[in-house]
């Protein structure tokens, strides 16, 4: 199937399509609405369900009981939505229950400019909820990624049984780029794996391995789910022998798998001393800076992070200490900065921000490499 052009918030759909997603629960808010336009027409076709809530907490509620219930679900929403859905992010990261939340980011804090794209929420995605836990957070830089990354959302998901956040902005959301779809029955897909032992189903078992199967409500196995700290079984405890393996399990499931989370794009040239960190739509200004520096003479790397969180250290680090100056261009007051600059130090991170729904554009970031 090749369609000639394709806006980012529509590859997400058919991305979210592609992988399975049969449940979407949201509320229309600028600029994510056509995720929901799309699917509200395009689910029902295959047997999926499309429900409108009426607000964005119930929204992230409802998908958590989709997955449960053996649905890939997905929600999508920006700014203000994505605040309230905060609470049961955390509830599904506690209670280990696959779905995916797209957030298309705008301009805030508040109602800030609902037209208007920015990369405020970089922080949000990882430290939004309250208490500690891992997360999975992609970021595409086109309209072909936002496909790919959606159908990656839902396949990291399944297999590591967490909320994955695709994180993306306005600009990209509404662009629209040329695409080629692949064949949908040829891509790989992650199905939960339900029980390998039938006879004995323990959901939150820490000597099953990271990732205990998943098997969903009304498949026959009787277990308990709270955001509550709870047993092997899901029901609440506070024995610090049944706590402590859990939280040593949970909070390094994703660390031991790293390899097959994080994604990177690098560009690199011998001899660089300079180079740049971006991600999301300032990766696509990044790129255009880097053509021009290169045609002045100047030697300057690139790395693309597609993967947000968990962090790329290993390659930030290893890039860090080729180069004598790491820029990070984003459309924020500099938070992804703070990352790269604790594994490189803040001597060597120059930022350039803005935060006034404008792009960063490439001359900012030559002027940096020039200066």
């Amino acid at each position: 199937m090749v369609v000639s052009l394709m806006q980012g918030n529509e590859a997400i759909s058919w991305g979210a399509l592609a992988a399975g997603c049969r449940f979407f629960a949201g509320y229309p808010i600028t600029p994510s609405t056509e995720i929901a336009e799309m699917l509200a027409r395009e689910l029902p076709k295959v047997g999926g369900t499309f429900i409108q809530m009426e607000d964005e907490i119930a929204s992230m509620a409802a998908i958590i009981g989709a997955s449960i219930g053996g649905l890939k679900s997905m929600t999508a929403t920006s700014g203000p939505g994505f605040s309230l859905m905060q609470e049961n992010i955390g509830y599904a990261a506690m209670t280990e229950v696959p779905c995916v939340v797209v957030n298309v980011q705008r301009l805030g804090p508040s109602t800030g400019l609902a037209t208007a794209a920015a990369q405020g929420d970089v922080m949000q995605t990882r430290w939004g909820t309250h208490g500690d836990h891992p997360i999975i957070v992609l970021s595409p830089t086109s309209v072909t990624q936002s496909f790919e990354l959606t159908i990656r959302a839902f396949n990291l998901s399944e297999r590591y049984r967490t909320p994955v956040i695709l994180l993306t902005e306005g600009i990209i959301g509404h662009m629209r780029e040329p695409i080629d779809l692949p064949d949908f029955d040829a891509l790989e897909i992650v199905e939960r794996v339900i029980t390998d032992t039938p006879d004995h189903y323990v959901p939150f078992s820490n000597d099953l391995g990271d990732v205990p199967p998943l098997a969903s409500f009304g498949q026959g196995y009787r277990y308990h789910i709270t955001g509550l700290f709870h047993d092997p079984m899901g029901f609440p405890t506070q024995r610090l022998d049944e706590i402590d393996p859990w939280l040593e399990r949970v909070h390094h499931k994703l660390d031991r798998h790293l390899d097959e989370i994080v994604m990177v794009e690098e560009d690199l040239q011998d001899d660089a001393r300079i180079a740049i960190i971006a991600y999301g739509v300032s990766a696509r200004g990044a790129r255009h800076a880097l053509k021009l520096a290169r045609s002045q003479g100047y030697k300057v790397s690139m790395l693309t992070l597609l993967t947000i969180w968990p962090f790329p250290e290993a390659q930030v680090e290893e890039l860090g200490d080729q180069v004598d100056r790491v820029i990070v261009p984003e459309m924020n007051l500099g938070q992804l900065a703070l990352e790269v600059e604790r594994m490189v130090g803040r001597k060597k991170v120059a930022r350039v921000n803005r935060a006034n729904g404008e792009m960063v554009t490439p001359q900012m970031i030559l002027d940096v490499i020039e200066s």
